[in-house]
């Protein structure tokens, strides 16, 4: 691999990795969640069958390509043909279909509701409503190979911003383009940077935020997967745009595929000279470290970041100065989301006019979340700001399973809101959430149907960001640990009312008192199901009930004689056998026995048991 020299260096790379460029290849997902689902399996049968059959037909281990509940998924280009739960005995019937020019029926998305079976990935309703932009390579580039990316465009908006723009050109596009920090706080980017470059430091540090640490969010790990080259391309902008020499990106500790690649990608363009001294003849030095995260959930918290890649306790610092002036080893420092800096390379290349042309008049361009919870359609979804709650739900989700009904949806991570169907309708940004009592977060929506107690979920997340505290402010640590107290009481059915309104007074007095963000957010899982389920705490402390059947000590099951035809399927499934009854006879459930697991109602398809 040689070194690149100049910008002409890179054009006539560019131009030899299009000479070789494959126009027919198959792209699996070999992301996290494909391997979960066996990909790796799946990838040596392809590599096996297709030297065995002697077709020339590559295959490109991608990340993941969204539909992550159907992995592993496979696209053949360039026809589009997408194939999902893919298992290595099906490879031979692939390839053979792939060979005769025809299609594996069998292996084609059918959608849950309608029932209607799609051929082309672009037709699927999953993808149809997206609009993948900084996603929109995931299929057709392997994370490591520089000359899949070269021939996407990789590396254009490097050269761009160095040799026809300059920092302060650079630094403008960002700040009209309106994008705004894709982490969680949603801070202008451009103005960050613009307050960095200002600073008349000789040294400046620029660090990529990879510390995901939200459950049920993984929109930055497949980022970092499937597409570093992005990544590094927009930090690399970024340290240029702000003049910082030194950049690093800190990785969550339970990444370690994305940890393996970003530092390849790393090696990789330092031996091109796409990093280290004098870039491509600029005569601009940049080099880039990976740091390990700290595996604590408030390390994602700017301050606490910084602290960790210093070698100190992850804790949060006051913050009556801001990081651009006075950040990492006390020097200014720009700190960005994985997320946001991957928009940085489509900005350059299209412009900032192009990129505030998409999404709301506060919130600019596109949003990647993660899509999970009782809904058909898991997995990640890019969508431009603005799409509405319904949409991401309904029509990239596909709906809820089972034909259950629609309870909450809950955006943001864990210190995120819960906002019920009449909010459905809400259009997704930063500032309309926030005012519905949820927020953006970094990306998790974690849809939930009527099966769902809602002050379980309060308690769930409560309890996780009690464990996750750093303790350090008494707000956040004394007063997230009485929450939980009072929300065990309450779904073990000891609630009174005065618990409710003294929930809504911790809430108010946690999110005003605390030092960071996480404390300051910490409440929103329980004012925002106050807000819009109070009915089921109400319940829960007057009656004594959980009509969702989640709380063991409310609930108590039953069979309807008059709905029971003696199936025998719950008496078969019972794991403690407190079911009795002769087939096709009805059937009763001994209270004694019983564990309240609720797999009897999951299992009967007639509606005979009930919660009482």
């Amino acid at each position: 691999m040689r070194r690149l020299g100049s910008r002409e260096d890179l054009e006539r790379l560019r131009e030899e990795a299009l000479s070789k460029s494959p126009k027919r290849f198959i792209s699996l997902g070999m992301g996290t969640a494909s391997r979960a689902h066996g990909a790796e399996a799946v990838y040596e049968a392809l590599k096996e069958e297709l030297a065995k059959r002697h077709l020339g037909i590559p295959v490109k281990a991608t990340g993941d390509h969204g539909l992550c509940g159907y992995a592993p998924v496979m696209v053949v280009f360039p026809e589009g043909i997408l194939y999902h739960s893919v298992k290595p005995a099906d490879v031979p019937d692939v390839l053979e279909a792939i060979d005769k020019g025809e299609v594996l029926e069998k292996l084609l998305y059918t959608d849950p509701i309608t029932s209607e079976t799609y051929i082309y990935e672009k037709d699927i309703p999953f993808y149809k409503k997206q609009m993948r932009l900084v996603m929109g390579l995931m299929e057709s580039v392997e994370p490591l190979s520089i000359d899949d990316y070269l021939c996407n465009g990789g590396f254009s908006a490097l050269a761009k911003a160095m040799f026809d723009m300059g920092p302060q050109a650079i630094i403008q596009e960002v700040i009209t383009s309106g994008l705004r920090g894709r982490g969680g706080a949603g801070f202008m980017t451009g103005w960050k940077w613009e307050d960095a470059a200002s600073r008349s430091s000789p040294v400046k540090y620029i660090v990529c935020n990879g510390d995901e640490g939200d459950p049920g969010a993984y929109m930055d790990r497949c980022l970092l997967e499937g597409l570093p080259f992005e990544v590094l391309e927009g930090m690399i902008i970024g340290a240029f745009a702000v003049g910082a020499h030194q950049g690093f990106v800190y990785v969550r500790k339970e990444y370690p595929l994305a940890t393996q690649n970003v530092q390849a990608a790393i090696e990789v363009l330092r031996e091109l000279g796409l990093l280290g001294e004098d870039i491509l003849g600029s005569g601009f030095d940049f080099d880039i470290q990976v740091v390990r995260g700290g595996g604590a959930f408030v390390c994602g918290e700017s301050s606490a970041l910084i602290a960790s890649i210093e070698g100190r306790v992850g804790e949060p610092r006051s913050k009556h100065v801001h990081a651009t002036e006075s950040g990492l080893w006390g020097r200014p420092t720009v700190l960005n989301n994985v997320e946001t800096l991957a928009n940085v390379p489509h900005i350059v290349n299209k412009g900032g006019e192009w990129f505030a042309s998409i999404g709301t008049k506060e919130s600019k361009g596109t949003k990647v979340f993660s899509l999970a919870g009782d809904i058909y359609n898991t997995g990640l979804v890019e969508v431009p700001m603005g799409i509405t709650l319904r949409e991401v739900v309904y029509d990239i989700g596909g709906g809820i399973q089972g034909g259950k009904a629609f309870k909450a949806v809950q955006t943001g991570g864990p210190s995120g809101g819960c906002l019920p169907e009449s909010q459905l309708d809400l259009p997704v940004d930063f500032d309309t959430l926030t005012e519905a009592g949820s927020m953006m977060g970094s990306g998790g929506m974690i849809v939930m149907d009527e099966h769902t107690c809602m002050v379980d979920v309060a308690r769930y997340f409560v309890k996780f960001l009690t464990e996750e505290s750093c303790g350090k402010c008494v707000p956040c640590r004394e007063g997230l640990k009485h929450m939980l107290e009072i929300l065990d009481r309450i779904t073990q059915g000891e609630g009174t009312m005065e618990d409710l309104e003294l929930l809504e007074d911790l809430g108010y007095v946690i999110s005003n008192a605390s030092l960071c963000g996480l404390g300051k957010s910490a409440p929103n899982p329980v004012l925002s199901t106050l807000r819009y389920f109070r009915e089921e705490y109400v319940e829960h402390v007057r009656d004594k009930k959980c009509r969702a059947g989640v709380c063991k000590a409310l609930v108590k099951y039953e069979i309807v004689p008059e709905n029971c035809n003696g199936c025998h399927v719950c008496f078969k499934e019972c794991p403690e056998g407190a079911i009795s009854g002769e087939p096709k006879g009805v059937h009763v459930i001994d209270q004694q026995k019983c564990i309240k697991c609720g797999i009897c109602r999951d299992v009967c398809k007639f509606d005979a048991v009930r919660v009482v």
